[in-house]
């Protein structure tokens, strides 16, 4: 397993340093985790950090080993204590795992977790009923204003664009406007024929958007492959994408050779993190 590019007291360290200056900085937390700090607050999306499905899934014949060591025990994040927004793109555990929420929750009184409406008996069963006051639920096309925050739900397909009975999505992305800065977060999605349309008019700066692909051996729903997550951006005319979800289980991930290419093809323009690694927005 090899060491992410910076973890514990060294990756929070970074993190400090941008809070105190007041400046912007954007990690990637690993899986389809980021962390987003502005103005010495902090959002953190999808995040997974904790070792849960790795011993969930010990002895069986989906092991989930891990490629990437853990950038930070969510304890030692949450101490930091600047976190206004947690997303839960849905319900898949390296998308919503008590293990890493709770920490933040807990830490962090002013917190709220966003999350698709259609999935809230299961953040109540998985949290605690104590916790529904913390509860921000979004749906396909709904915007919320939270503070200096701004998020909109845009329906995600894993596979397809699932429902509940009451007509909610059960898989989300999130376009957050906040401090000047448009991002979208798919969350596990593949394209779908209201992906574009979706996000064409709302001016995404920069896209977090998932490269392992959808490879029916692996037995788990699928997501865009390299080559999509370079074009659905340049769709979109949003001006920087960042892939995600690789690099984190052996089972399921991919280089990211092809989105390299084919963002260079399209004249996209993209940046590579490294777990634990910052982007300088300069």
């Amino acid at each position: 397993m090899q060491q992410a590019f910076q973890t514990d007291e060294t990756f929070l360290a970074d993190v400090r340093h941008v809070l105190a200056a007041g400046s912007r900085g954007l990690w990637w937390l690993g899986q389809s985790g980021f962390l987003l700090v502005q103005k010495g607050r902090a959002l953190v999306m999808d995040p997974y950090l904790s070792d849960s499905l790795t011993r969930k899934y010990a002895g069986t014949d989906k092991l989930h080993v891990r490629i990437t060591g853990r950038v930070v025990e969510p304890a030692s994040l949450a101490a930091l204590g600047v976190v206004d927004f947690i997303t839960s793109s849905h319900n898949h555990t390296d998308h919503f795992d008590p293990e890493t929420i709770l920490p933040l929750l807990a830490a962090n009184p002013r917190a709220r977790l966003v999350l698709p409406a259609a999935n809230r008996g299961l953040a109540l069963e998985r949290l605690g009923p104590g916790m529904a006051s913390r509860f921000l639920e979004l749906d396909d096309g709904t915007t919320v204003q939270a503070g200096s925050v701004e998020i909109t739900g845009i329906a995600s397909a894993h596979p397809t664009v699932e429902r509940d009975e009451s007509g909610h999505c059960r898989f989300l992305g999130y376009v957050m406007r906040w401090a000047g800065l448009t991002l979208y977060h798919s969350g596990d999605t593949l394209w779908h024929d209201g992906l574009v349309p979706s996000l064409s008019h709302l001016k995404v700066d920069v896209t977090l958007l998932p490269i392992n692909g959808d490879r029916p051996e692996r037995r788990v729903a699928g997501n865009l492959d390299g080559r999509q997550a370079a074009q659905l951006t340049h769709a979109i005319g949003a001006r920087c994408v960042i892939p995600c979800h690789y690099d984190l289980f052996e089972f399921n991930t991919a280089t990211p050779d092809e989105f390299v290419a084919e963002c260079e093809r399209l004249g996209q323009p993209y940046h590579l993190l490294r777990n634990g690694e910052a982007w300088d927005f300069s």
